[in-house]
């Protein structure tokens, strides 16, 4: 093992003596957490492993993290750090909750960790059922009824003492040859474990080792990760179905035999468009070669075109949409097949799911199911239907109750009162996000002047490229958008800023640089980061010498102790509205 000579070269009078400790490399978001006299007193995340942003309180929601130590004689200060993850079916129930909110799923458990750890509401947080191990310590002193741990292993050990869970799955290893032998151990048993693990953490259990050996920029010498390949089964095409989404875009899926990989059956995977098709020379019957790329979605890596029957024909993609059975089209310059009827249930359904969602409209209660069944029964075929229900229509829908139906009234009710940028944002229009939108909004004050404004003025706004411009110019154009347009004013949307448009010669935060924490009391993180930018201002993600102005929401973490260790001027969000004029 080249790690090994590496570290010999360096320390080559005790590699006699060398012993080993393996652990799991758990999937999850590392964090740090300070205690003081027993007590948790801060945790934060180690995101590049030397600066963390603080989350204490959120920290304090995980069950299997101690807010006091287990012993009657504490050490005045002690730091842990360790891992903070979610299990397998813990993961499944929150992607399957966003799936009913409409929400967007979470790629693996390491985003849905890392996610959680940062939200702003540690209600959330609890509700997730955050694990956690504890992998290493630093202490300020011996405990009194005990040595300092000299060794990797005797940590683990005392961490377990004093309440923190570590993996019980780890191994002392007097040789190299142990070693490799738990990594081939747990090269099948991995996929029983209830959280993922993509490999293991070999370290040489001697701290007085360590010491000697210390880092490189990045990364300790004494300590390396020895992670498992992706696993690959190869399996035969059974079918090739295809999926609609909210632009039009037709997406092809491979259903195949179902084979085990990382522990769960699969059975499907996106084929993503023609060319990727086209790129596999994909035929119907073929065997084809599948993973899962981050131990989480399926892809088709290969074909297997020796074992192709003899009579397989090649996909096509197909020439009319498997939801409507209107003709699609694929224009040349791009890789997607499109249905472009605006009337298709699948495209009123992405569109009705995305406009309730919590970045545009955030109508509460009305998730991905309640929008499935308002399409089924015809009470919406538009997205301005959804301002004509009423309690007894949807009293209609299957498990529907009085109560439930009010709130979905009302919630319904409420988004009449969301800016302007969060209308168009929730319109739906190609390659605009809620940034852009944002954008857009500030520039044309109001939905007419967007309507009214050629393909050239929309492109000449800084941040807006000619494929938005034309996306959106194309959009407005279409006669059934403009009679959507007038059915949400009529309903009584709000399609337009009340305050005045700053001019590129009133930029009053012209050449300062922002950082935003914390939870602001009325605008969202983007929506604050769009003004700040539209008034000539520039956004940072971390405080520097260089940050002007800290905007400051509650619930501040780190970013506030480096600002005033700095010196740097702290805004309100109020002030921030003042300075620029706004209500």
């Amino acid at each position: 093992m080249s790690w090994q000579e590496r570290w010999q070269r360096i320390l080559p009078e005790t590699q006699a003596a060398a012993d080993y400790v393996c652990e799991l490399k758990i999937d999850g978001s590392a964090l740090a957490l300070s205690y003081e006299k027993g007590l948790l007193v801060r945790g934060t995340t180690r995101g590049d492993g030397m600066m963390g942003e603080e989350i204490t309180q959120n920290v304090r929601t995980i069950r299997s993290i101690p807010l006091r130590l287990n012993t009657d004689h504490p050490p005045d200060w002690l730091e842990v750090r360790g891992e903070a993850f979610l299990g397998l079916a813990v993961f499944e129930q929150i992607n399957s909750d966003r799936t009913q909110a409409g929400l967007a799923t979470f790629a693996n458990p390491r985003n849905a960790a890392a996610g959680t750890l940062r939200q702003l509401d540690s209600k959330v947080v609890a509700d997730r059922h955050l694990d956690f191990f504890a992998y290493t310590l630093h202490l300020s002193a011996a405990l009194p009824d005990q040595d300092l741990p000299q060794t990797q292993w005797q940590a683990l050990n005392l961490l377990q003492q004093l309440g923190f869970r570590v993996n019980p799955n780890r191994r002392l290893c007097p040789s190299l040859a142990e070693v490799t032998q738990y990594y081939q151990d747990w090269s099948v048993q991995r996929l029983e474990l209830p959280y993922l693990t993509d490999g293991m953490v070999i370290k040489l259990n001697s701290f007085t080792m360590q010491e000697q050996l210390g880092f490189t920029q990045k990364f300790p010498r004494w300590a390396i990760a020895w992670k498992y390949p992706a696993e690959e089964a190869a399996t035969q095409v059974e079918q090739i179905s295809v999926n609609v989404g909210r632009t039009g875009a037709l997406t092809p899926v491979a259903e195949f035999k179902p084979v085990q990989l990382a522990g769960t059956t699969v059975s499907r995977a996106t084929l993503h468009n023609r060319d990727r098709i086209a790129e596999l020379d994909l035929h119907l019957g073929d065997t084809i070669v599948v993973r899962k790329a981050g131990e989480i979605i399926p892809e088709v890596l290969r074909v297997l075109r020796e074992l192709r029957p003899a009579n397989a024909k090649p996909y096509q993609m197909p020439e009319h949409c498997p939801r409507c059975g209107q003709r699609v089209v694929q224009p040349e310059t791009e890789a997607v097949t499109r249905c472009i009827n605006e009337s298709c249930p699948a495209i009123l359904e992405g569109s009705l799911v995305h406009w309730v969602s919590r970045d545009a409209l955030d109508i509460d209660s009305l998730g991905e199911k309640w929008v499935n069944q308002l399409i089924d029964h015809r009470l919406v075929t538009s997205i301005a239907d959804l301002y004509d229900l009423t309690p007894e229509k949807l009293m209609e829908l299957d498990r529907m109750g009085e109560t439930l139906a009010a709130k979905i009234v009302a919630a319904i009710a409420t988004s009449k009162t969301k800016p302007w940028s969060r209308v168009l944002y929730g319109l739906g229009i190609r390659h605009v996000g809620n940034v852009n939108a944002q954008l857009l909004s500030e520039q044309f004050r109001s939905v007419t002047t967007l309507m009214e404004a050629d393909q050239a003025a929309i492109s000449s706004l800084h941040g807006i490229g000619p494929e938005i411009a034309q996306s959106v110019h194309h959009w407005f154009q279409a006669p059934a958008h403009q009679d959507l347009i007038q059915r949400l004013q009529e309903a009584g949307l709000q399609m337009s800023h009340s305050s005045p448009a700053l001019t590129p010669t009133a930029q009053p935060l012209a050449g300062k640089t922002f950082v935003i924490t914390g939870t602001l009391p009325t605008l969202q993180r983007d929506e604050a980061e769009a003004l700040i930018q539209q008034a000539g201002g520039k956004v940072t993600g971390s405080v520097s010498k260089k940050t002007d102005y800290l905007l400051l929401g509650s619930k501040a973490g780190s970013k506030l102790t480096k600002a005033e260790a700095l010196g740097i001027s702290q805004l309100t969000e109020a002030q921030l509205l003042a300075i620029l004029d706004r209500p």
